[in-house]
């Protein structure tokens, strides 16, 4: 193979990839022929190559190399985030499974979109090189573009498609613009040379590799939502069908800050030192405009979407912390948020009856008694998202606070607990009118559907475990971020 950018060797370590490829690609040969209303063979196919890609990871997770000349890295880090990104494929599979043939939605190509998004996001996780976060990105985007439209009879949906896509596209062209910069100033893509280059180099303060690094920071800001690149995801988030907004939600964010994280420990460290005050602004706008616009809304998904801002505000914390406790804390949060918004919008995803969608805070009038295992479920996810303890969201601030707290931004943390003070209000909110408002016109009906049922069970007691018994996946947190910083 000499001449070949790769060995066979390096396409073994492409295990996950490689089934996950070709999951999607049955799946979509497989939906060729017309499928029934209610077939579940898609769904299946979908979960089986999770399974697949899971198992594939596992047999390499020791493994740790660098693969195709540098671009891609096989290590502890990219295997934590391909864990985190399977597991919210899978459960967006089992959100999927009832809610697509109760909306008649029913395609395959659904779950092949929601195969291929992950794929992006493993190849961001991974990433050791500009280019290559670059298309991870894109291909982790233009699925969800497809997604947040699948709904097509629908004008939100269509409305949602077009802003993500148009905002999407413009926050690809600002990070495509800031590769351009920062390789003429570096002479190199690849963030391990960025890296050595930029090494007590003069080169550091000059205003071509500050504008370059800013602008992948600003391409970076738009997918994980940062105030002010955050105007696409109310919008998005409340017109996508609810089951695609539980995956986007949760797994563009963590993808995100994967490749961030990765741009900023490896390629830019002295560039981001010197963005302190700029990052610190925008964690407290962030956080801020998150919860404060979060306490008006009626609507649960566009409550959720502007919660999901507000988090990305908390782990900004981790991210201006640095080092290896804060990068930690950030993987741990990201694991654990995933978990709680995945759960919230899960029990969104249950309500109605068909294609009518029951979104309204107060549609959950008298659910708690009505449903008791969807009341208790929904209080979890909650208090989890308000860092209620005994939930995993009160670790996980608790590790973002403190590493923020041992670097010295004490102003910080106190505006980060305000807000978490604030964000109280409208997370019991929804239990409020479950358990102590009576239903207004029609009672509320809700799917009782296995799948989703299950999923939401699993990440019930996902909460309470990780915040009980948080040690193996902070550990595990750690181990990876020391095995990708230099």
């Amino acid at each position: 193979m000499n001449g070949l950018p790769y060995t066979s060797g390096d396409l073994f370590a492409l295990l996950p990839v490689w089934i996950l490829s070709i999951a999607a690609m049955v799946i979509m040969l497989v939906n060729v022929t017309r499928q029934k209303p209610q077939s579940s063979v898609s769904a299946i196919l979908a979960l089986i190559g999770i399974v697949g890609a899971a198992w594939g990871t596992w047999e390499l997770r020791d493994e740790s190399r660098a693969l195709f000349h540098d671009m891609y890295r096989l290590d502890a880090f990219s295997t934590f985030f391909t864990f985190l990104f399977l597991t919210i494929a899978a459960v967006g599979v089992l959100f999927s499974w009832d809610y697509l043939k109760r909306t008649n939605l029913n395609q395959g190509e659904f779950y092949a979109l929601i195969l291929l998004s992950t794929l992006g996001m493993i190849f961001m996780a991974a990433a050791n090189d500009l280019i290559m976060i670059f298309l991870g990105l894109e291909l982790m985007s233009i699925a969800l573009y497809v997604l947040a439209g699948f709904r097509k009879n629908r004008f939100e949906s269509n409305e949602a498609a077009l802003k993500y896509f148009l905002l999407g596209a413009f926050a690809s062209g600002f990070l495509l613009y800031g590769v351009a910069l920062v390789y003429g100033a570096t002479g190199s893509t690849n963030l391990s040379q960025i890296g050595g280059y930029l090494l007590g180099s003069p080169v550091v303060h000059t205003p071509l590799l500050m504008a370059g690094g800013l602008l992948v920071f600003i391409g970076l800001g738009f997918k994980v939502s940062l105030v002010p690149f955050h105007m696409w995801t109310p919008d998005a988030y409340e017109g996508a069908p609810t089951a695609a907004t539980a995956f986007m939600s949760a797994g563009a964010k963590a993808a995100g800050f994967a490749g961030l994280l990765r741009v900023l420990m490896i390629a830019l460290p002295s560039v981001g030192a010197n963005w302190t005050d700029v990052l610190i602004g925008l964690c407290i706008l962030t956080m801020t405009v998150g919860n404060v616009i979060a306490i008006l809304q009626s609507n649960l998904k566009r409550m959720l979407a502007y919660s999901s801002i507000a988090h990305a505000g908390y782990v900004m914390l981790g991210v201006i912390a640095g080092g290896t406790a804060g990068s930690a804390a950030v993987l741990y949060y990201l694991a654990v948020y995933s978990i709680m918004n995945l759960g919230a919008f899960g029990v969104v995803s249950l309500m109605g009856k068909g294609a009518d969608e029951r979104v309204r805070v107060q549609d959950l009038a008298g659910a708690g008694f009505r449903y008791p295992w969807l009341g208790i479920a929904m209080t979890v996810f909650m208090l989890g998202l308000a860092g209620i303890p005994p939930t995993a969201g009160f670790v996980g601030k608790l590790y973002l606070f403190s590493a923020a707290l041992s670097q010295g931004h004490v102003l910080l943390v106190i505006v980060a607990v305000l807000n978490s003070v604030a964000a109280v209000y409208y997370y019991l909110r929804p239990v409020v009118v479950m358990y102590m408002t009576q239903p207004e016109g029609e009672p509320l009906e809700i799917s009782s559907a296995l799948p989703g049922v299950l999923a939401i069970a699993l990440l019930v007691v996902a909460t309470f475990w990780f915040g009980t018994a948080a040690g193996p996946l902070t550990g595990a947190a750690a181990r990876s971020v020391l095995a990708a910083i230099p």
